[in-house]
């Protein structure tokens, strides 16, 4: 059975619904919601972006989002994986190999280490160093 880590593109994407990439509509229709993880640093690029919002004073965004990430603890409950010692090390590693984008290069480890396949828009960030990858986007 294939168990799947998020990228923030593809929980941001699926945000969208319908209206969302068709690539990630249809993976995400196919796949069941208990075999999808995202790593707490999807959590922090998103609050991130509400934070964004606010600065920008565009409060209802704001809220909006917010409760969307609200829900999307509720939902993901425990299987938001956290950064340890094991998942800093094996991105170490990683990063010894090639200079990657620190999240990025943190969302392989997590996969690796917890045997994961990493979703996500930016298979070229991460290609080649030990993390299985897919990309649903369409034409990408």
């Amino acid at each position: 059975m294939v168990v799947f880590l998020l990228d923030t593109n593809v929980v941001s994407e699926s945000r969208r619904g319908r209206r969302g990439d068709p690539g990630v509509v249809a993976w995400s229709a196919s796949v069941a919601i208990t075999d999808l993880y995202i790593s707490a640093l999807v959590l922090g690029e998103l609050r991130k972006g509400i934070a964004m919002s606010r600065r920008r004073q565009d409060y209802i965004q704001a809220e909006n989002l917010d409760a969307w990430l609200r829900s999307l603890i509720q939902v993901f409950g425990n299987r938001i994986l956290p950064i340890d010692a094991v998942i800093a090390d094996a991105w170490g590693e990683m990063y010894a190999i090639r200079n990657v984008p620190i999240v990025d290069g943190l969302l392989a480890a997590t996969a690796k280490v917890h045997n994961l396949t990493l979703v996500t828009r930016n298979i070229s960030h991460v290609q080649g160093l030990g993390a299985d990858l897919l990309n649903p986007f369409t034409g990408s």
